[in-house]
């Protein structure tokens, strides 16, 4: 089964507005404990299927990919990742993570793949997916029978619901059906932005090597053993046209250090972007019946490569919420969900925002400030307890 077809579903226990990983995961997860669900998708879903982004798992993601019956071919083909580099002053330093968190670790998954996986257990369980669904209204989400109008293909048809789950990202319809004046939102946009090539060559490194330097940050990532996600900070208003692939390998390898620039293996881009950089947070994360998740609510920088990471807290803070409802008419955790789930917004914003200002280069800095940033690296070398809350952060604080 690719998905629902007319007629569509009327009336429904939850309405899932997005049909990215969030969405796909609240619906696995809330089937799985008896409740229906309708997830609407704006995209096609090869569309949504070719849109290539990080996969920097936590501990607490896995595990809820796991519950949720998703978790097998993670396990088979992630890479299990016990630490990365920073590299400053020439060098590569490694935080070990798996030592300085009693053994935890992340596993590099990405996120196209796990969505593919969501796709197939949706699937299998005959899951509502209704794909090119442009939502056009949220209407009633203060009452007790809130509806979704969206159209296909030239139709409009209405999804009625208990409740409405709003996973449609930034610039989605969900947080705009919230007024104004219940809504407040908080934002950091940083000067500059990433730009990126995908290429099928072999890593850099076995992990990730996150670099500060003089002439700006760099990341050497990857999705497999061979295909390698690089980026370099770049302007805000950077022209992509401006850089080939030459010019961008020249500039990574000034930004690593030279026994890892040497041994550098480049080809050409099988994809190019600039991806521009903002904190980002909407608060509360639920007005009546309409709940926020995922970057409908929040956005992080990638620096700590938190977005991911974060959305899926959201849905397992939503989905023990909903599932407690409707299971036994509990209404607390649907009144704790914005609360519950800011707690850990702000502290995956406040390392995302370290790491940002940790590893790049700001104009508007000056030579003290670029003293600290050095200072600041080296005393985190130098400290085991500085260098274990970092790598507490990193692997994912607890779902509490």
């Amino acid at each position: 089964m690719q998905g629902a077809e007319p007629p569509f579903p009327q009336r429904t226990q939850v309405a899932i507005i997005g049909g990215g990983p969030s969405g796909l995961l609240l619906s696995q997860l809330l089937h799985l404990a008896g409740v229906q669900s309708v997830v609407l998708e704006r995209q096609s879903r090869d569309y949504v299927l070719s849109r290539i982004r990080a996969g920097v798992l936590e501990q607490g993601l896995q595990a809820l990919l796991r519950k949720a019956g998703v978790g097998d071919r993670m396990d088979r083909e992630g890479l299990v990742h016990d630490g990365f580099a920073i590299s400053f002053s020439g060098e590569a330093r490694r935080v070990d993570l798996a030592d300085l968190t009693n053994g935890a670790t992340v596993r590099v998954y990405g996120q196209t793949e796990l969505t593919r996986d969501l796709y197939e257990a949706r699937d299998a369980l005959q899951g509502a997916i209704v794909h090119e669904a442009d939502v056009v209204g949220v209407d009633g989400i203060d009452s007790a029978s809130p509806q979704v109008r969206f159209e296909h293909r030239g139709q409009t048809h209405h999804l009625a619901a208990d409740f409405v789950a709003a996973c449609d990202g930034f610039h989605g319809a969900g947080r705009r059906a919230v007024p104004s004046s219940a809504i407040k939102t908080i934002e950091r946009v940083y000067p500059f932005g990433w730009l990126g090539i995908l290429s099928e060559t072999p890593p850099a490194s076995d992990e990730l090597i996150y670099a500060h330097h003089e002439r700006g940050f760099a990341l050497c990532s990857m999705r497999n053993p061979q295909l390698s996600r690089y980026y370099v900070q770049c302007a805000a208003d950077e022209d992509l046209a401006e850089w080939s692939d030459d010019r961008f390998w020249e500039e990574l390898k000034a930004r690593l250090p030279e026994g890892v620039a040497s041994g550098l293996s480049t080809g050409p881009s099988i994809e190019k972007s600039i991806a521009p950089l903002r904190s980002f947070v909407a608060e509360p994360m639920r007005y009546g019946r309409l709940f926020l998740a995922g970057d409908a609510a929040h956005i992080v920088p990638p620096t700590g490569a938190k977005g991911l990471n974060l959305a899926a807290s959201d849905i397992y803070y939503l989905s023990e919420a909903l599932i407690a409802f409707f299971s036994s008419g509990r209404e607390a955790g649907l009144k704790d969900y914005s609360d519950r789930a800011l707690r850990r917004v702000w502290k995956a914003e406040r390392f995302s925002w370290w790491m940002t200002a940790l590893l790049h280069n700001f104009p508007s800095l000056g030579a003290f400030e670029r003293r600290m940033q050095t200072a600041e690296l080296d005393y985190l070398f130098s400290s085991r307890a500085a260098l274990t809350s970092r790598a507490e952060n990193y692997v994912g604080l607890p779902y509490d």
